[in-house]
């Protein structure tokens, strides 16, 4: 029998990136390449075939290109799509810091309260206050804070390999949104199983010191199961591969298929059969013609309700009986205007053995 190192982190291979933007070169050679917002998907991945397979899947040209900094060439595509199918995996998939960068690497990178790398109470917060994300909005200062950063690993099941994609996102917006859609899923799953999400670039609008701001911000939404299912518990892998089925497999346990021969044999008359087989037919479970095999034993269940009526009558078949213990005849009432019904299946058809 096989063995594990227990003390290894067991972690999926990043097969590549989905982000909301690139940048281009700057005119001054001197400056930092200038941002560019997407309002499609960007992947990037080391391996051509993933990225050609996104292109296929999403739209757009796939491209050779040059991560800032020291980092390996790689491809990417800006796809032409606002929203991607994703799986979330196992375990707790997102990852938050607030973060400052530079060409040296990561500088500060803060839980909120302590700063990790120098153990150092928030070093923005010290210094700019609790309002100190909004200056990131400052093109002068933006540099001086931290940006939220939030690393949601997603599986993307239509795409070749098996592993994880990260979904990063710089947004302050999108990190309180991400957290409380993940946090909710995990307090149902327990971070057990995979649960289907659709990543959306959602425009948003914020109007702050008399100037409008237009931003994208990435938002998780689950996909293809109710909030019901998605708390209750992990979810077969089936269902999250194939969320689309989950209304069908819900309505298949809330309403199971009605035994039709049970309800027909406890029926007191041949019409009464008749009712079962128009609601078979009703519910699409017999043919229209009623050549399939539960027609065909209802019918002769008919044919026998009709032979028991004709015994128990001496051979007569008039439903005529008097008046009651009142003194009240049954009368005959009539629809003034007759609602069409699924008639009964020719009983006349041959090898039914049922007779009208």
């Amino acid at each position: 029998m096989g063995g594990r190192i227990i003390t290894l982190q067991r972690q999926a291979r990043e097969l590549g990136r989905l982000r909301t933007g690139w940048s281009v070169p700057n005119d001054d050679p001197k400056k930092r390449p200038r941002p560019v917002k997407s309002k499609t998907w960007v992947v990037s991945s080391h391996a051509e075939h993933y990225v050609q397979a996104a292109a296929e899947a999403w739209g757009g040209e796939v491209e050779r290109w040059q991560p800032q900094g020291s980092g390996a060439p790689q491809f990417r595509v800006i796809t032409k799509a606002e929203q991607i199918d994703a799986l979330l995996p196992p375990g707790d998939p997102l990852s938050q810091f607030n973060e400052m960068w530079n060409r040296g690497g990561c500088q500060r990178r803060c839980d909120g309260e302590t700063e990790q790398l120098s153990r150092r109470p928030c070093l923005c917060m010290a210094e700019y206050g609790e309002e100190w994300h909004l200056l990131r909005q400052d093109q002068y200062r933006k540099d001086k804070v931290c940006a939220a950063t939030s690393r949601l690993n997603v599986v993307l099941p239509d795409m070749p390999d098996v592993g994880v994609w990260r979904a990063e996102t710089h947004s302050f917006y999108a990190a309180n949104e991400m957290a409380g859609t993940v946090d909710m899923v995990l307090s149902g799953t327990g971070g057990k199983g995979l649960v289907p999400v659709t990543l959306r670039i959602e425009p948003r609008t914020r109007i702050a010191g008399g100037q409008t701001k237009h931003f994208p911000v990435v938002v998780v939404e689950v996909r293809g199961v109710t909030p019901r299912q998605a708390l209750s518990g992990p979810l077969p892998t089936a269902l999250a591969l194939d969320p689309g089925s989950a209304r069908e497999n819900r309505l298949a346990i809330e309403a199971p298929r009605p035994d039709y021969i049970a309800d027909a044999e406890g029926a007191l008359t041949s019409d009464d059969v008749r009712d079962v087989w128009r609601k078979a037919r009703a519910a699409g479970h017999v043919t229209k013609e009623g050549d399939d095999e539960l027609s065909q034993k209802l019918l002769a269940i008919a044919a026998r309700k009709d032979d028991e009526a004709k015994d128990d009558s001496g051979g007569s078949t008039t439903d005529e009986q008097g008046p009651d213990d009142e003194g009240v005849w049954d009368g005959e009432f009539v629809d003034e205007e007759p609602v069409e019904r699924p008639s009964w299946p020719d009983a006349a058809a041959p090898g039914s053995g049922a007779r009208r």
